[in-house]
């Protein structure tokens, strides 16, 4: 019996990402909607797209789709080296998946190998300008990416999200050396104390996919991670 037949009426398939793999693996009911949905793969060739049933259309961007686009993708990543998607690629049915696999093919499996044994870590720093110069603010957070990158395979940082926010940067780090990383954010954390540390994680590398699994006309922007949580 097929495990992911053809959606009919309202439905459609929920893209969660791509990975390697030339077997059908199944994930459980962990997906979008109430009762969370069925996830597993559709593979074609060395590559499998992670999905679930969905709805047709993009998907109401709420705190519950939210968080089960990102429980999924953290549980696949537990075995798998994942290639995410942004929340809300739904396709109209298995020759879509499979167009889809087809037409990244080589550049998907680039980029999976510069990824393979990877995960992102977030940190975003908060100051308090009734505490500290902003000019002091910004020499603190270079220190810290600086004090962190020797532990990271690469850094991205990206532009600060409001008044408060003195930095906002993702590490991609080798899952072996999670711990060691760990060891000097906290103590990092303790060496700043007049800073707010918000560290996340881990996620599937989006900052370090060169390449974005969305189709042409798909326009939705990633919403953000759930909240991080303060050392």
């Amino acid at each position: 019996m097929d495990p992911w037949p053809e959606p009919e009426g309202s439905l459609g398939i929920y893209v969660y990402g791509v990975l390697r793999s030339r077997v059908e693996l199944s994930f459980g009911a962990i997906g979008l909607g109430v009762p969370p949905a069925v996830v597993g793969t559709m593979w074609e060739g060395e590559l499998a797209a992670v999905v679930s049933a969905g709805p047709v259309g993009v998907p109401d961007p709420t705190r519950d789709n939210v968080l089960a686009h990102y429980r999924v993708q953290e549980a696949v990543m537990r075995e798998h080296t994942l290639l995410p998607t942004a929340f809300g690629l739904t396709v109209s049915g298995r020759q879509e998946v499979v167009e889809l696999l087809r037409s990244g093919h080589d550049a998907f499996l680039s980029v999976l190998a510069q990824l393979d044994g990877q995960i992102e870590l977030g940190l975003k720093v908060l100051w308090d300008r009734d505490l500290m110069p902003q000019e002091a603010a910004e020499h603190d957070a270079r220190t810290i990416v600086e004090a962190l990158r020797p532990h990271a395979t690469a850094v991205r940082v990206v532009s600060p999200i409001g008044e408060r926010m003195i930095l906002n940067a993702a590490f991609l780090v080798a899952r072996e050396r999670e711990a060691a990383f760990d060891a000097k954010m906290r103590s990092l954390a303790a060496q700043f104390e007049l800073l707010t540390f918000q560290y996340t994680g881990p996620w599937a590398p989006y900052h370090f996919a060169d390449i974005r699994l969305r189709r042409e006309t798909d326009r939705t922007h990633l919403p953000p991670k759930p909240e991080a949580a303060e050392i």
